[in-house]
């Protein structure tokens, strides 16, 4: 007896059950594997700058408040301070006004001293300082707009009503940088009429155990001033600005997509426990005729693991193509959609758990149906 040949044809005795079916776990995969790799974001974030030696001195009301940028100047004499960088945000559009990019200004020396994971070539740094319109561009950035070094760019601003015509001279790296492009801050000074302010300060230090004491050496040096500091790691900033709140949106959407995946195991369940009830006399021939209960209980199984596997296949090339695409359709996420990945992990997971789904709903209707004495399964056809 080819027991293959049985599985597949109690799969297509209804297939628009089977078909259904399958989908609901192909949606569900790609609805819990997009969210399940939310979390990611901020976990990656937070350890790729653990071993930062740079530490951000800010306003003490607020981000949103600026600082004079002659506090730069005051910074730098400061003991263990090896370089800073004044840096102020500008956001932009390119073509679509729906999708606004981090672009960003910050001052044209010592990139590379305090910026190193950005990889930028001495070629670069040169080019960088001696072209007024320079600008650095992640590699994500320029893969999605097919941008190329050399090429000139006009950008929109929408934080301030001015435009900018920006020069690709280098490629920033794509972990470290994450979606933005840097240009010159005193070219983004002349266009605003020159303020003199910024809205941070990046300050380089010469080792992490030097840390506490800068920071508490900016903070007191701008103690009781007009403009007062709140100096921080990156590490801590982040958790501080943006860590709590994120946090309880990460975990939510680990809430939900356990959620997802619990209904429509439970679907899954349901739909095979249909299909055994209605096979049950079925069941109780072949016992009758020399089918052992672990074998018919193995057919069934087999049958639900097809439908869980092909499931989360479709949803976990679905997820994969979702993520790629993402950057390019998404203009109401921004730079973030830049950001998202789906990590190969989680692919894994959702496929195992799409798989479980589907030997599940098989294997536990099956072994109720089949529990019951053979001559009482009889007289009840």
């Amino acid at each position: 007896m080819n027991y293959l040949s049985l599985v597949l044809r109690n799969l297509t005795r209804n297939k628009r059950r089977t078909i259904l079916t399958m989908l609901s776990i192909t949606v569900s995969v790609f609805i819990f594997a997009s969210l399940i790799s939310l979390p990611g974001l901020l976990n990656q974030v937070l350890r790729d700058r653990a071993n930062s030696l740079r530490l951000i001195c800010h306003s003490k009301a607020s981000l949103l408040y600026m600082l004079p940028e002659s506090y730069r100047r005051r910074i730098e004499t400061l003991p263990h301070v090896q370089a800073v960088a004044a840096y102020s945000v500008f956001l932009a559009t390119y073509q679509d006004p729906n999708q606004q990019l981090g672009v960003l200004a910050v001052d044209d020396d010592h990139i590379r001293d305090i910026f190193p994971d950005w990889d930028v070539s001495a070629e670069t740094e040169h080019e960088f300082e001696s072209m007024r319109t320079a600008a650095l561009v992640a590699t994500n950035l320029m893969k999605v707009y097919r941008w190329k070094v050399g090429q000139t760019i006009m950008l929109r601003g929408t934080m301030y009503p001015v435009d900018l015509q920006l020069t690709i001279v280098g490629v920033l790296n794509e972990d470290a940088a994450g979606p933005r492009i840097i240009f010159r801050r005193d070219y983004m000074e002349e266009l605003l009429g020159r303020p003199g302010t910024a809205n941070l300060f990046w300050v380089k230090v010469d080792s992490s155990k030097s840390s506490p004491e800068v920071i508490a050496a900016i903070d007191e040096m701008f103690a009781n001033s007009q403009y007062e500091t709140a100096t921080e790691t990156e590490v801590a900033l982040i958790k501080n600005q943006i860590g709590s709140n994120l946090s309880l949106m990460l975990n939510g959407a680990k809430f939900l997509a356990a959620i997802v995946m619990f209904t429509i195991a439970l679907v899954a369940a349901n739909t095979a426990a249909m299909g055994v009830r209605e096979r049950r006399h079925e069941m109780a021939v072949m016992r009758a005729i020399g089918f052992t209960r672990n074998s018919i209980i193995l057919r069934i199984l087999v049958e639900g693991l097809i439908v869980g596997v092909t499931g989360g296949a479709l949803g976990c090339v679905l997820a994969l193509l979702g993520f790629d695409l993402l950057p390019r359709v998404s203009g109401a996420l921004g730079p973030l959609a830049l950001a998202m990945t789906l990590e190969p992990r989680m692919v894994v997971y959702s496929f195992l758990i799409a798989a479980l789904i589907g030997a599940a709903s098989g294997f536990i209707p099956a072994t109720l149906a089949t529990r019951g004495d053979i001559s009482t399964e009889l007289r009840a056809v």
